[in-house]
């Protein structure tokens, strides 16, 4: 099947006069289903639309996004794969000097706040055709929210792209029940109950609703910031949700309940479509995002984790959508002919990987269900658990023709793992190659709390079994986990105890997330907050650029370039005299880190310096 058309005279070689949607993207156009614009582009095609895609236009002018004319139904509108102002800036605010998802890697392909740069420039050029916007910006920007790059709440996106009509999470359903619709006759302004949508209205009927603090109130009280965010995040199970209204002004966002997940049978059709699961032949350069995805398989959307962090509650949602054994396999056959498969399937799996077939075993309980995470702080119990599908799944892989080996790089949940016994002898026996990502984020207690993870004990008794095991089967496997600094709820006391319990353990971390807050997450409520939106309690968090750098600088201890910071976080912390604890042969203990905690995160030597 020929690439989705990019210009004109692609599109009138199919016999075509003109579009039924178009779709503009921040990426560069990847045929592959990891990316949400071409994966709609074909769902829309293989249900009889004309689709277009303009990837990456220069948004100086209007003339770039006139080039596939006029859309009969409307422009779809995503900044791309990331939100833009997280593709172009580090977490201490710094320009970024690259991006994945254009040829080359070259930064500045897109604009900051691509969504509403390109629903302007769209409006200049066509001011009569809807635009419909979506993707992870969008989706994580439909209320009114925290926005850290200007350090302000703002207004919902949806007003200040000026923007018809907002699809939000996986919006395979959404998108095409619009499509059909306005083919069928109905106006944009006329769309008003489709699931997964978002509008702006004046007046709002009697429909049963939750209304929300509105953008003005939040703007001004965080306490209201955190019971707006909190009444929001209930309203995510589509069994159960309500509509959301929030007041801007004198217009109300209206918040449709979200998307039904997805069956097995329709998880099997959208990975079924004819992807040619390459870039669009007009590039020149590679692109780093497809050579790291390229021959990766999504086994399942969705995660009940419920990570304080991570915002798939409010785009993909907590239910697992996994697709059947037999389309993943047929998908990897169809991999195994491309001329650039040297036969090593990357990756296959989704947010999580042992998560594939799980799902909860109480349907009535599911449809009424208001718990952030189905596995913390306990495994609920009418979670299933069991480890057969994704079992089944990994030795029915290995088995492939033309496959050598199969890795598991995804993630997985170590506490999951505690009761998938056939899964983990799967994973360790044939597909870790030689590194396995886990993502305990953190190790002190107080602080994996308040993120929604699995404490020390956990990692522990994990990492012992893993160890064990490796070393039975004779192969050198080494743990990479993956940690955050500067959470919410996390001290410079805390990062030290971290520092050296990893230190105890034999492991040194070469990498380290600072903490980003982006929209759509427990965490970053808190972080502008103060307060955890879900319990009402009080959160610490470090805001400060010097502060962030010196946690961070704890966990690096060992890079020569990281020596100064770190002396300077012992000197804070009134603790230089266990320099030798980092540096030395000894690993020592962590009690005093632990006692030194309850002094609070600062002591008067830090606001001396300051």
């Amino acid at each position: 099947m020929p690439f989705i058309p990019t210009t004109q005279e692609e599109f009138r070689q199919r016999g075509w006069r003109e579009l039924d949607v178009i779709f503009v993207s921040g990426d560069a156009y990847i045929d592959h289903p990891a990316f949400g614009v071409p994966l709609l582009a074909r769902w829309l095609e293989a249900h009889g639309f004309r689709v277009g895609i303009i990837a990456q236009p220069d948004w100086r002018s209007k003339e770039p996004f006139m080039a596939l004319g006029r859309p009969r139904l409307f422009f779809a509108v995503s900044a791309g794969a990331m939100d833009s102002m997280v593709a172009h800036y580090t977490p201490a605010r710094k320009l970024r000097h690259d991006d994945a998802y254009t040829p080359g890697n070259h930064h500045g392909a897109r604009p900051n706040r691509a969504t509403m740069v390109y629903t302007a420039r769209l409006k200049e050029a066509f001011k009569d055709v809807p635009v419909v916007i979506g993707g992870i910006e969008a989706s994580l920007r439909r209320f009114a929210h925290y926005d850290f790059w200007e350090n302000k709440v703002r207004r919902s996106i949806l007003f200040d792209a000026k923007a018809d009509l907002l699809i939000y999470g996986m919006a395979e359903r959404a998108i095409l029940e619009v499509a059909e619709r306005m083919r069928n006759g109905d106006r944009i302004g006329e769309i008003r109950d489709v699931r997964g949508t978002a509008y702006h209205c004046g007046l709002f009927g009697d429909a049963p609703h939750v209304e929300i603090p509105s953008y003005e109130e939040i703007s001004t009280s965080k306490e209201k910031f955190a019971e707006a965010f909190r009444l929001a995040f209930l309203q995510q199970n589509p069994w159960s949700a309500r509509i959301v209204l929030q007041q801007h002004g004198n217009r109300r966002l209206v918040c449709i309940p979200p998307a039904l997940p997805l069956s097995e049978m329709e998880m099997d059709a959208v990975y079924a479509l004819p992807f040619e699961k390459g870039p669009h032949p007009s590039y020149s350069e590679t692109i780093p995002a497809w050579e790291q995805i390229k021959t990766s398989i999504t086994s399942h959307r969705g995660c009940f984790g419920g990570c304080a962090f991570c915002a798939i509650t409010m785009h993909q949602g907590k239910s697992i959508q996994s697709r059947s054994i037999r389309s993943i396999l047929a998908e990897i056959s169809a991999l195994t002919r491309k001329s650039w498969f040297r036969g090593t399937v990357s990756d296959i799996g989704g947010p999580t990987a042992n998560m594939f077939g799980l799902g909860c075993g109480n349907p009535d309980a599911m449809k009424q269900c208001l718990r952030e995470s189905c596995i913390f702080p306990a495994i609920c119990p009418h979670l299933s658990t069991g480890d057969k599908p994704a079992t089944s799944l990994l030795q029915a892989v290995r088995s492939l023709e033309g496959v050598h080996h199969t890795a598991v790089s995804s993630g997985v949940r170590y506490d999951l793992l505690e009761r998938q016994p056939a899964y983990f002898s799967e994973l360790t026996g044939h597909h870790v190659s030689g590194l396995l990502k886990v993502a305990p984020e953190h190790l002190v207690d107080r602080v994996t709390d308040i993120m929604r993870k699995p404490g020390k004990k956990a990692f522990e008794t994990f990492l012992d079994r893993f160890r064990e095991e490796s070393d039975r089967l004779g192969k050198r496997q080494f743990i990479v986990p993956y940690i955050i600094s500067g959470h919410p709820g996390c001290t410079l006391a805390d990062m030290l105890e971290l520092a050296l319990t990893l230190k105890q353990m034999g492991i040194k971390v070469e990498q380290v997330q600072d903490f980003t807050p982006t929209p759509g997450t427990i965490a970053t409520c808190m972080f502008y907050s103060g307060i955890d939106p879900m319990t009402g309690k009080r959160v610490y968090s470090a805001t400060s650029d010097r502060e962030k750098g010196l946690q961070k600088a704890l966990l690096l201890w060992h890079l020569p370039s990281e020596k100064g910071k770190v002396m300077e976080a012992l000197k804070v912390l009134g603790r230089e005299g266990d320099a030798g604890l980092l540096w030395g042969g000894r690993t020592g203990s962590v009690q005093r880190a632990s006692e030194q905690r309850k002094k609070g995160p600062w002591t008067k030597a830090t606001k001396k310096a300051r």
